[in-house]
Formats: structure tokens, sequence, C-alpha cells
């Protein structure tokens, strides 16, 4: 069993998650740490503080040296694929190639609502992650790049310089949509990360994950399947051990550990102990 941490960056101080995040780089348990790409806080007061996603994500690869990073996930709504295929880029330039590129399609209402961007219908907003896919690949691992599609368009575009991993940082796609999600994941994705009910619907949908990579000629075995557990925040973790070996018997690869949004850098010795005989 493989872990991970996430950090909740609403309603938190710079200070408090990069102190997180630099103890977690010291903890061999944790493999990788997140955080997420919202604008708003999604718990508490939704008028309180909450970081941006790609510059705090950028600093951080600078901060650490051994874990591994990257966003649960971002919206392709929130950025053009040109856009996002240049910061991923320099991200993973500034952490030395440890960069998770975490990507979905993107959901939240209110804040489109709020900061004046367009949230299509969901068969819209798939139509337009898959051009987004195309070109952010494209972009990432070719010299100059043309794609003409019907939201998206390239035209001899170049992203310089190149990121340190080839042919680009691996992808992680967020979401449990057993059509359009699961299909993609198959199609680009190194990592997929869903949060499910149960660890019986997590199987029932790796199931058809497998299915839509048998169609494209691929192995399942060959993407990273994490889900995501919340932490209490008090420090009995019996529960979410428990919950850490069902979804593992369910097909789960990574098992990210959500801190809770007090946690403070002291949390995470403890937490390595608890879970670190199921490793």
């Amino acid at each position: 069993m493989r872990f991970a941490i996430k950090t909740r960056p609403e309603h938190q101080t710079w200070t408090e998650i990069r102190e997180l995040w630099l103890a977690a780089d010291k903890i061999e348990l944790f493999e990788s740490a997140w955080n997420w790409d919202h604008f708003y806080p999604l718990s508490g007061d939704p008028g309180g503080p909450n970081l941006e996603a790609w510059s705090m994500l950028a600093a951080l690869g600078q901060a650490t040296s051994r874990i591994r990073i990257g966003c649960q996930v971002s919206g392709m709504i929130y950025r053009s694929p040109a856009l996002m295929a240049n910061i991923a880029a320099t991200t993973d330039i500034i952490s030395g190639g440890r960069l998770e590129l975490g990507l979905g399609a993107g959901w939240n209402q209110q804040e489109c609502d709020a900061l004046g961007i367009d949230l299509p219908p969901l068969r819209e907003r798939f139509d337009r992650f898959d051009e987004g896919m195309t070109a952010i690949v494209a972009l990432l691992t070719q010299e100059r790049s043309t794609f003409e599609g019907q939201y998206v368009q390239l035209r001899d575009a170049f992203c310089e310089p190149k990121p340190v991993q080839r042919p680009h940082p691996p992808i992680t796609i967020g979401g449990k949509g057993p059509k359009r999600t699961l299909r993609a994941v198959a199609r680009w994705a190194q990592g997929w990360n869903a949060i499910t009910e149960t660890p019986e619907q997590y199987t029932a949908l790796k199931e058809i994950l497998a299915g839509h990579c048998a169609d494209v000629d691929r192995d399942v075995k060959e993407i990273t399947c994490s889900v995501n557990i919340r932490l209490p925040e008090e420090g009995d973790y019996a529960e979410a051990i428990e919950q850490a070996k069902a979804y593992s018997a369910a097909g789960a690869d990574l098992i990210v550990l959500n801190l809770p949004l007090d946690a403070r850098a002291d949390v995470l010795a403890p937490v390595a102990a608890a879970f670190a005989p199921l490793a």
C-alpha cells in the first residue's frame, strides 16, 4: 500500500501549509503531497481565505526536495490549455521533475458564477476537456503543435522550455464518470483519482476503467489508481486504517490521506507511524 497526503488550502496560512509539506518531505512513507484547485473555500466561511493552487505548488516545489507534488485536480475551465501546459512545464522544472499533473473537467458552480467563469453543460464541458487534453499533451511533447478543435485551437504553437519529465509529467485525471471521465483516463492518464462512497463502488468503477483501457490496448495496471481518505481531527486513526485496507482490497494503489483543516506539521509523524504497518 502506498501513501500520500493532501492539504486543504482554505482557512490556513501559507506558513502552516509550507511547514506541513516540509515535514512530509522528510517522511519516506509519503510519496506525494497534493493541494486543490479552488478559489473559494469548500467548507466553513465561503468568504474566507483560500490560496491559489499553482502559485502555491510552484513555491512548495522549490521548498521541498523529495516528495512528488500535485494538484488534485485542476479544472480545465479555469485556465486555457496552452496556459496550463506552460504552468505545468514551469512547475516541473522548478521542482526538479517531481510534478504530478492533476486535471479534471471542473464543477464548482458557485466559483464560476461569482468570478465570471463559464461553466458549460456537462457534455460540452467534457468535449472541452478532451480537446484541452489533446492540446496540453501536444504542447508538452512536441516542438510545434497545430490543432483545430471546436473549442481549442493551436497554430504552430510551442511550449518552451519543456518539462524535466519526458514525455511529460505523469497525468492524473480525477472523477468517476463511467463514460467520459474513465475513458479519458484510459486514453491519457498515468493516474486516476476518485472519491467514492464505498469500496464496492470503487471496484466497480475500476472494472469499467479496465474495459476502457482494453479498448485502447492498455493495461489498467499501468495506471496508479488512488482514493482519498479523510483523517479525523483527533488522533484515533483506527477507522481510517480500516478504510485504507478496504480500498486497497478494492483496487486502490495509492491512499491519499486528507489532513484535517487544523493539522500542523507535528501530526505527520504519528500519522506515519499509524499507517506504516500497511505499507
